[in-house]
Parts: C-alpha cells; structure tokens; sequence
C-alpha cells in the first residue's frame, strides 16, 4: 500500500476495534491501480476471497448484463419490454426499467419467502401487474423487483439466465468474484449478515402498507437473517439484492468502467456504452427512497460526477472519475452508511 493511502487503512481498522464494524473488505483503485486492499474481522476469520451479499450494489451489475446486449445490437433501450417479453402488460420501455421509471417497484401477488427461488413464477407476477404510476412520469427505486426484470429481459434475448450471463460474459473475462445464484463451494466462502441494531430491519422498511414498505416486504425474508444466510438465498437468483461478492471484485469491475470498458486489455463495453449507461437518465423525487435521486441506467449519478451504488446496509461501489478513483466496501455487519463516508473523507483527504 503507498504510504499516502495509510490514513485509509487505520481508518477501516478503527472502526473495527471500535466494535462499528464486524467484518468487511475494503478495496480503492487510484490512477488504473489497486492502492488499498483490506479484509478484517473481529474474529479473524476474514480471507481475501470471502464473499459477501452486497444487496443493492448489484443492480448495477444486472444491469451491465442487459446493457451489454444493448451494446451488441440485441435489443435497444427504446425497445417496448413487451417486445422482447411478450405478455408484458406494463407499457414500459427497455430504458425506463434500467432507470428505475418503469412503475413496477413491487411484486404485486404476496408470495412466501420461498418464492425468491421461484424465478418464473416472480417474474409471471411482474408481466401480469399494472404498474403504480405511468412509466416514464416519476422514479421509485425498484428494490426488489429491478432484478427480475433485467434478468429476465436477458434471458428472453439471450436464452441464459443472468447470473449464467454475468459468470461467462463479464466476470470470467474480467476475473471477478462476484455472482448470482452461489453453487456449495462458493456459499461456503460467505460471511453471514448481522445487524448493527436490532431495530434496524423495522427501520428499513419504514410505514406498514407504504410503497417502501411493500417494496422491500414481498416476498419476505430480504432482511431476515435467517433468510439471508441461509443454502436457499444464497443459491437463488434475486439480482436486485443478492449479489454476492468480495470488494476487490467490485472495484475492480468500477475499474473497467472508468477506463471505459476495458480492463488488462479485454474490452467488454464500448466507451459510447459507458457514457450512455452513467448518464443521467432521471434526476427529481424517488417514491421509494423518499428523496431526490439521479438515475443512470442502473447507478446512481453524485453532483461531483461519481457514479456508483449503495447497498441497504453499508456496502456500497462507485467510480470518482474526476478524482481517478474507484471504491467498494462490502461488509456483513447490517448499519447505516456512516462508515463508508467516513472512509470516503479519509480518502479524499490523502487524494
């Protein structure tokens, strides 16, 4: 690690003897290079390849999926969805559910917990809905759906689910140890979930019967440590949330976007791809987050220009472009943001 970077890494090991963090990864690119490259835990069990559901930041990897057949002439983002799924009954186009605009943030039948290993049955339930709003008019994070409908948009063009699509197109040639759908060998390397506070899944899924709550409520289980930790969601395919990933791989992916598209000299995306998938496709009120948000095709865009995700719980992916960094903090110990920002202000400061 240069020495500049040494502030970052006392910085992550505070944290830990501070008892705010339990078990995490840390990784920073700096200048096309990895300069920060950390796994601890409390009981030091951590290794360099432990893997760690990440929850939001994957979307942004179901979504290089698609946009990936995007970028090979597959299919458009203009396209109607119902022209590649047809049934589709929602009148949304390709681009509106990258962007989160699409109406469908909720799975409209109550479904068991167990129905997250049900892939057709979720994603009949999306094709048959009439959305919350008209799609285009508005945003609302779509929590746990956004998965269900990239995948499936990939698999009806491509014929392969997406976790298959994302392990032979984008993390085999890239060398990333991330996935969907973890076969035995992969979910022994996971480190369970844990709450920073037990109060905190209530928390997250804020007013009974409101539209984050039914977002994030159905089916059950995405804040169950029980469900969370268990063979059944690690082994299944939820895209929007259950990315399974250590940090190195995820900077390293953030890596090959910045250097627009290409890593170790393979070329996976083309620049005009990346420019087109960073920009901002939305920027007003998010029904779901309840705030503003600026929406790429699958990211979140910031006001000095970085373009990345954060996951419910603390792990969060990015790229600074104008800084020439990118970051990723995948951690297992469910809290708030406010370890990454610190982190991210220990940084800036050795920049």
């Amino acid at each position: 690690m240069p020495d500049r970077f040494h502030p970052v890494h006392d910085c992550f090991h505070d944290l830990l003897a501070a008892g705010r963090e339990t078990g995490a990864g840390l990784t920073i690119w700096y200048d096309g290079r990895p300069v920060v490259d950390l796994v601890a835990d409390s009981r030091g069990a951590w290794r360099p390849d432990t893997l760690v559901n990440v929850y939001s930041v994957g979307k942004p990897v179901a979504a290089l999926c698609l946009l990936m057949l995007v970028d090979r002439g597959r299919l458009d983002l203009d396209d109607m969805v119902a022209t590649h799924w047809p049934g589709f009954r929602t009148p949304a186009t390709v681009r509106q559910v990258l962007d989160h605009t699409a109406g469908l943030p909720v799975f409209p039948v109550a479904r068991p917990a167990e129905a997250v290993a049900d892939w057709g049955l979720l994603c009949a339930d999306l094709a048959a809905a009439d959305g919350e709003w008209e799609p285009g008019s508005i945003a609302g994070e779509h929590a746990w759906t956004y998965g269900h409908l990239v995948g499936e948009l990939v698999r009806r063009v491509d014929g392969r689910s997406v976790g298959r699509f994302l392990a032979e197109e984008i993390a085999g040639p890239w060398r990333l140890d991330l996935g969907f759908g973890l076969g035995a060998a992969d979910q022994r390397r996971c480190a369970d979930l844990s709450y920073g506070d037990p109060a905190w899944p209530v928390r997250m899924l804020g007013e009974p019967g409101s539209l984050r709550a039914r977002a994030l409520g159905n089916p059950p289980g995405g804040l169950d440590l029980a469900v969370v930790n268990s063979p059944l969601w690690r082994g299944a395919q939820v895209p929007a949330v259950n990315l399974h990933a250590t940090a190195s791989a995820l900077a390293r992916l953030y890596a090959g976007l910045a250097a627009g598209g290409t890593l170790d000299g393979v070329r996976l995306f083309s620049p005009e791809l990346v420019a087109e998938a960073t920009r901002v496709q939305y920027d007003g009120p998010d029904l779901v987050l309840d705030r503003r948000a600026c929406w790429t095709l699958g990211m979140q865009r910031e006001p000095d220009g970085s373009w990345g995700m954060g996951g419910i719980g603390g792990s969060s992916a990015w790229a600074d472009p104008e800084r020439g960094y990118t970051f990723a903090y995948a951690t297992a110990h469910l809290a708030d943001h406010d370890r990454v920002d610190e982190l991210v202000e220990v940084l800036h400061s050795c920049l």
